[in-house]
């Protein structure tokens, strides 16, 4: 039998007693746990140590590549196109994927976004998408690279090869309360988009009530520790950092921000969606070498929309297929007139989940047509018996627990109270 490098105890205790992990370390680590020599109670001691103790540059750089190595690596540079990608840390109404990747693909760029399904409050790209009949998220790496050169863009699920050492701590820093540290973040999710082989990535990262990290200068520490990373492995990355205090556009839940996203790419939709779908794609084809593309022209005339269609189509959707609409619908009104001074996203995003929008487990089915749509948001006058928002869901029982999320996270006043608001995108990071 094979002698191990090193002691998994006594790593433990170095990062107890505030000591830093040599590169060997961290690479016999992340291997001995993908196979199954270091155990789950040890890994949860070492990351909680990582939790109250932190993780140096150097040590968060070996312990991402080191991810990345557990597994297969994309190679996308056989393609005629240069690849770019976005990666946002989830929020509640966040369907900037949807228009963003048609958007960017229709400058001739390679748009491939490997995404996930939605737990929780935040919702999940592929769940969304799958509201599209006949539309499919699994693709093999053939599919992906012919569809990229020949239409431009992607969205479908991550290959279970890529980072599988992230996948297996991911589930134990889930269930060790250990999930908010910021090494362990920034290297689970870039680990996927390193190994996943954009040759650049803009990365939306959230603060605020419905964000992943609600404190803004916590934002400000992951992204920073994002884009290092990125830039340190050879993919240029930066990074804009963006307000979910308030759900994102007039919709949440996975039908409804289908049909929201539709509207941006036809030229409308609400100013916050557009906002932020123009930001982000400026930075995109920035990276790719297209500083001055006109994106807001792309989405005005139609461009957009063509390549979306042809996405959709390539991955066996029928993009005019009508969307699953729920079968019961429950909507509540302005008590009185005045200014909608609060939009909890948090609590928004809970209610959403509620009626069936979202899973409390991985393995839980979504209910397509749930969600909300919202009528106003702050700022907004509203008079009294006015709608402010509409509960949907297949099944009306749901609509009491719904309501319950939502019990505090809104309210209508004079303006005098209206609460000072960052914008959406606060700093730009690289």
């Amino acid at each position: 039998m094979a002698t191990e490098a090193f002691d998994v105890v006594d790593l433990i205790r170095t990062k107890r007693d505030h000591g830093a992990l040599s590169t060997p370390e961290i690479d016999w680590l992340i291997d001995a746990y993908t196979r199954g020599y270091v155990a789950d109670e040890q890994m949860a001691a070492l990351a909680m140590a990582i939790v109250l103790n932190g993780m140096s540059r150097q040590e968060i750089r070996d312990l991402t590549l080191a991810m990345i190595a557990s597994g297969e690596r994309m190679d996308f540079s056989q393609l005629s196109k240069t690849t770019v990608d976005k990666h946002s840390t989830g929020g509640v109404g966040d369907k900037i994927t949807l228009p963003l990747m048609p958007l960017v693909a229709s400058f001739g760029v390679a748009v491939p976004q490997l995404s996930g399904r939605g737990l929780g409050h935040t919702g999940g790209t592929l769940d969304k998408l799958e509201s599209i009949p006949g539309w499919r998220a699994s693709l093999s790496n053939a599919e992906i690279l012919e569809q990229l050169e020949s239409v431009g863009g992607v969205i479908c699920a991550a290959g279970s090869g890529l980072a599988p050492a992230d996948k297996k701590l991911y589930a134990l820093r889930d269930i060790t309360g250990t999930v908010e540290a910021i090494p362990l973040i920034a290297s689970s999710i870039m680990s996927k988009k390193i190994a996943e082989g954009t040759a650049s990535l803009v990365l939306d990262v959230k603060f605020g009530s419905g964000a992943f990290m609600q404190d803004i200068a916590r934002s400000r520490e992951l992204a920073q520790t994002m884009v290092d990373l990125g830039n340190d492995a050879g993919v240029r990355t930066t990074a804009l950092l963006t307000n979910m205090e308030v759900p994102l556009g007039l919709t949440i839940g996975n039908a409804n921000e289908v049909r929201e996203s539709l509207e941006v790419l036809a030229g409308g939709g609400p100013a916050d969606v557009v906002e932020l779908t123009l930001a982000l794609a400026s930075e995109m084809l920035a990276l790719a070498g297209q500083p001055d593309a006109d994106v807001a022209a792309a989405l005005a005339d139609g461009r957009a929309m063509d390549t979306w269609n042809r996405v959709i189509r390539a991955q066996g959707g029928d993009p005019t297929a009508a969307l699953p609409v729920a079968k019961e619908t429950e909507t509540v009104v302005a008590p009185a007139s005045g200014v909608l001074l609060r939009q909890d996203a948090l609590a928004f995003g809970i209610a959403a989940w509620r009626l069936g929008a979202g899973r409390a487990r991985a393995s839980d089915p979504v209910v397509h047509a749930a969600g909300i749509e919202l009528h106003a948001k702050p700022g907004d006058t509203v008079v009294a018996g006015q709608p402010l928002f509409t509960l949907a869901a297949d099944d009306a029982s749901r609509f009491a627990r719904a309501l319950a999320a939502l019990d505090g996270a809104w309210a209508v006043g004079p303006a005098s109270e209206l609460p000072e608001s960052l914008p959406l995108v606060v700093e730009r990071i690289s």
